[in-house]
């Protein structure tokens, strides 16, 4: 084989579960055949196991055929394998959907991943191509762009929030049904997916319609008096009109959203509107630009909210102080937990633009 370019850098990471009986050792000439180490049948893990071999004769590990990274991870989280090796995309994307999953040792050398191409024939003008398409991807910031989209909200492996993300799949199970049908009704509605509401939700409350902040915000949605009464709601408890009047102020707000933004980024942009105004997205989105980056891009901006809380770049803006890390925060969260939304309803897609509407 040849390969062209490589567009991402993975490390191998063994995960077990965290309640195992059997910890993994702390080093990697520690695990023998007594550690269970399964790795899916020809996968590339076997090539890099067999060179570890030189060194550590004791290492064995089993081979599972017919089965994906996805499948061996989920035996790990039910229990039914000790160990795996796996890459660390792969443990970044699957840990969302089993929290209960640990990360133990993670294998020194950093691999590429790259597109292959045969290296017999005399026509190499498909291999030529890949580099002409991943060279103009690296430049023009599409490369940066399309990981954003899809790692940019879950590559957390040294700082993964068990809590949360095991408090949220209970809460899916206890509190969601009592909701689902609002936010079913209110998404057909706006021409919205349901679960991207859910998830604006469970940021904002944790699906409490009790729930009430310091500065007077409440509800399933968190709305303010007034938003609230410029949203037509008039009792912020009631959770479907809370969901009504969050989600007509998220789609009021996402039109004031320029529309040279492209999408996804444009519903990232609205997010950070809705949580800590429009005024202040201005302000940053022209600080970006000010700073050489591009101020229609989400990988770029959020960058640069957290100067807002910064005198020497607050101090320029229109609109002055805000708490720039939390927008932030709550987009990132916000597609984390659609995510596993998704998951949790047995429809993966592969593009998050499923959340979009052109409204």
């Amino acid at each position: 084989m040849r390969f062209g370019p490589h567009y991402q850098e993975i490390t191998q990471q063994l995960v077990y579960h965290r309640t195992s009986l059997y910890p993994p050792p702390s080093q990697l000439a520690e695990l023998t055949i007594y550690h269970q180490l399964n790795v899916v049948a020809g996968s590339h893990q076997i090539d890099i196991l067999n060179a570890l071999k030189k060194d550590y004769p004791h290492l064995t590990w089993k081979e599972v055929p017919k089965v994906a990274p996805s499948d061996l991870v989920k035996q790990v989280s039910e229990k039914k394998i000790e160990y795996a090796l796996i890459d660390s995309n792969e443990v970044a994307q699957m840990r969302r959907f089993y929290p209960e999953l640990k990360v133990g040792i993670e294998l020194p050398e950093q691999n590429h991943l790259a597109w292959a191409f045969p290296r017999s024939g005399k026509d190499k003008s498909l291999y030529l191509a890949s580099i002409q398409f991943f060279n103009q991807l690296q430049r023009s910031g599409e490369l940066e762009q399309l990981i954003e989209r899809h790692y940019g909200h879950i590559y957390e492996v040294d700082n993964f929030d068990y809590v949360n993300i095991r408090t949220f799949h209970r809460r899916i199970k206890e509190r969601l049904p009592l909701y689902q049908e609002y936010f079913e009704t209110v998404a057909a509605q706006f021409g919205l997916d349901w679960r991207f509401l859910a998830a604006i939700g469970y940021q904002e409350s944790k699906w409490n319609t009790r729930a009430v902040s310091p500065t007077g915000v409440r509800g399933l949605m968190m709305l303010t008096q007034s938003t609230a009464e410029e949203m037509g709601v008039k009792d912020r408890k009631d959770p479907f009109q809370s969901i009504q009047g969050g989600t007509k102020y998220f789609v009021a707000t996402k039109k004031r959203i320029p529309k040279e933004i492209p999408e996804p980024d444009r519903t990232w942009f609205a997010l950070a509107a809705y949580n800590v105004g429009l005024g202040h997205v201005r302000d940053v989105r022209k600080l970006t630009e000010q700073l050489g980056d591009n101020p229609n891009r989400w990988v770029d901006v959020k960058k640069h909210l957290p100067k807002l809380t910064e005198p020497q770049w607050y101090n320029q803006t229109r609109y002055g102080y805000a708490r720039g890390h939390e927008p932030v925060r709550f987009v990132t969260n916000i597609r984390r937990f659609y995510d596993i939304l998704v998951m949790a309803d047995g429809k993966i897609f592969s593009d998050q633009r499923t959340v979009i509407s052109e409204q």
